[in-house]
């Protein structure tokens, strides 16, 4: 999923500083317009349906807090990060009243606002969120779960966190672990556990692979972890597996 974003600035500089030297690519982001003031702002997003807007405060007919507002009246939805020249206390709290995500100052740190924006997309989602599960909570949440989990299963051999997951997802990690309860009655954990060990079981009784290997290839990268692991879910060490599967073939 790519996310739209809308670039507000009166200077070319800084328009084309966004545009060549952050990786929106990594961000899952692409800028679909840019505006050089308030009113072809306000315009851009009735038109395109930006999912972000980056924009300055100081922008000529009409300033960014007033355009940010008219947005809003046009796309509840619609997230906001604010790029200013200006540390100004007041605009700072009209801002925030107003529930933009961020207030930035000129010049634009790229790795810091790489993090904001992050942020700004966990936000957007969760909100989107929200307002789905007002209307059909339980097929959203499923959706959700069953993306998930999809996932995992897919990846199951890699280094699977719950933050990993907030990352892959644009969720928070509270979020995830409480779906995960919700709606399939175990941690994510315990759910890729048994992804894992299943996945091993299989190989213990249709390949010739170490147990060591088997272990790296389900996502163990310590033996010792995956025996203890597998012998408590499973009921038995991974070489009696084995060993069991031969004398009762």
């Amino acid at each position: 999923m790519k996310y739209k974003v809308l670039l507000v600035d009166d200077e070319t500089i800084i328009l084309e500083g966004f545009r060549r030297l952050f990786d929106w690519e990594a961000h899952s982001c692409e800028i679909v317009g840019q505006a050089m003031d308030g009113i072809a702002a306000v315009s851009q997003v009735e038109t395109l349906r930006p999912d972000i807007v980056i924009m300055d405060i100081n922008i000529p007919m009409l300033n960014g807090i007033e355009a940010f507002r008219r947005m809003r009246t046009e796309n509840p939805m619609l997230r906001c990060i604010v790029v200013s020249g200006y540390d100004d206390f007041q605009y700072c709290q009209e801002a925030l009243r107003l529930s933009v995500d961020d207030y930035i100052l000129k010049p634009v740190d790229y790795q810091k606002f790489g993090g904001v924006l992050d942020r700004t997309i966990t936000n957007l989602n969760e909100n989107r969120i929200v307002r789905m599960v007002h209307d059909d909570s339980q097929d959203t949440e499923t959706s959700i779960v069953s993306n998930i989990v999809q996932w995992i299963n897919n990846h199951y051999s890699e280094d699977i966190s719950l933050q990993c997951l907030s990352s892959e997802f644009h969720l928070s990690s509270a979020y995830i672990s409480q779906l995960f309860k919700n709606k399939i009655g175990t941690n994510y954990f315990t759910y890729l556990s048994k992804i894992r060990l299943n996945k091993a079981k299989q190989l213990l009784l249709t390949s010739d692979l170490s147990i060591s290997e088997i272990a790296e290839r389900v996502g163990y990268k310590d033996y010792r972890s995956f025996t203890r692991a597998y012998k408590s879910v499973m009921g038995r060490q991974p070489s009696s597996e084995r060993i069991l599967s031969k004398v009762t073939s």
